[in-house]
């Protein structure tokens, strides 16, 4: 195995992060937060067009740059350098794999070319759970996330001229503007439930109401759905294991999330260390302080071995290496946003600073794509290390 990237995948992070430098910095981001769409529509789609950003990941014979994951996973390390407001995440990384994995042939033909081509967008929703819930990363794989039982969650039920989706979803990533809505429904009763997987436009659909959420981390907009009696297709053969699916796409989520969170904690750190250099105390940079040296060498060692993991996770695509890189991930971006905070002093907390903002994304990240107790726990129960009864002892191999 070769660990380097290659020329190709090197020159995606270069001229990513060149775009992102000069229209997407602090100034920019912070405009773009305020639009409706809550990201900036011009710069998505030239990121589409010359970058095929949203399509990195898709199949050439549907209109996709026909990369992979690795490539996805650079692409979202840089964003989360730049905590750039885009549908990025909910589009390539979540309903991008979802359509290819349960769409039916002529649903891919429909829908990734206009993914991969940024003029659709796309997001998933989970209605009674957090997405790592949806594809068994942090338990095994239940229908409560998608409501089940007889109520609550959203709840589907055939009519003579289709589906028909009721109930409500909170916390939907991008879900006041995504023209794809990906919805996990429970159907068939309490003793034939089962989760499938919808597809649903609310620009044509009826009985969708979509309200944007105040969201802690303004770049990673939210929004609450409510489907009244909402027309949908079924994504993909309504016989199909939909949590099956789920989980088996569950590591190459984990492995986008992680380097997506990898990328904001080695910016707000190398922010840290310039702030060092330059601040003084005792007449001195407060950098030349032995104490804040081992601190910020702590912190750039567990970056490192983040960023490791990360796209071991991206290479092997594996939900048990995915979950276990995104625990860490989201340990050290929480980690080094703290003491990213403490570096700062006061001027950390500002409105002005830059800092607060990587500390809101450290701190949402946790709640939406988290517990990471929960991650590691789960992953060391696929992995073989607990035994049936669930006591620690090491597995004899």
């Amino acid at each position: 195995m070769d660990a380097a990237f290659s020329v190709e995948q090197g020159e995606i992070r270069r001229t990513l992060r060149e775009v992102l430098l000069k229209e997407a910095g602090p100034g920019e981001s912070r405009a773009a937060v305020l639009t409706p769409a809550g990201y900036d529509g011009r710069l998505w789609l030239r990121l589409a067009d010359q970058l095929g950003l949203p399509g990195l990941a898709v199949e050439r014979r549907y209109g996709g740059v026909g990369c992979g994951l690795i490539e996805l996973a650079l692409a979202a390390e840089e964003a989360g350098r730049a905590l750039l407001p885009s549908p990025l995440t909910a589009t390539a990384a979540v309903a991008v794999p979802l359509v290819a994995a349960l769409g039916t042939p002529k649903q891919r033909a429909r829908l990734l070319p206009r993914l991969a081509s940024g003029r659709l967008t796309g997001t998933f929703v989970v209605p009674d759970g957090t997405l790592p819930d949806a594809f068994a990363l942090t338990g095994p794989d239940s229908a409560h996330w998608s409501g089940g039982g007889r109520a609550g969650g959203v709840q589907a039920r055939r009519t003579s001229d289709g589906w028909r989706l009721y109930g409500e979803a909170g916390q939907v990533l991008d879900g006041h503007s995504a023209g794809l809505l990906l919805v996990a429904a429970h159907t068939g009763g309490y003793a034939r439930g089962r989760t499938m997987v919808f597809a649903l436009h609310p620009e044509t659909s009826r009985g969708v109401t979509r309200t944007r959420l105040t969201a802690l981390d303004e770049t990673r907009p939210q929004a609450r759905l409510e489907l009244r009696n909402a027309e949908a297709e079924p994504l993909g053969s309504p016989e199909a294991d939909v949590r099956a699916a789920l989980a088996a796409l569950g590591g190459r989520v984990a492995a986008v999330l992680a380097a997506e969170a990898v990328g904001a904690a080695e910016r707000v750190l190398e922010q840290t260390v310039e702030y060092a250099r330059v601040r003084e105390q005792f007449d001195r940079p407060i950098g030349s302080f032995q104490a804040v040296k081992h601190r910020l060498a702590e912190l750039y060692v567990s970056v490192q071995a983040a960023r490791s993991a990360a796209y071991y996770a991206a290479w092997s695509a594996r939900a048990a290496v995915g979950g276990l890189a995104l625990a860490q991930a989201l340990e050290t971006a929480r980690t080094v946003a703290g003491e990213a905070i403490q570096l700062h002093g006061g001027i950390g907390v500002t409105w002005e600073h830059d800092v607060q903002r990587y500390f809101k994304r450290a701190a949402s990240d946790e709640l939406l794509f988290g517990p990471v107790h929960r991650l590691r726990e789960r992953s060391a129960g696929v992995s073989g290390l607990f035994d049936a009864t669930g006591s620690r002892e090491a597995v004899v191999l």
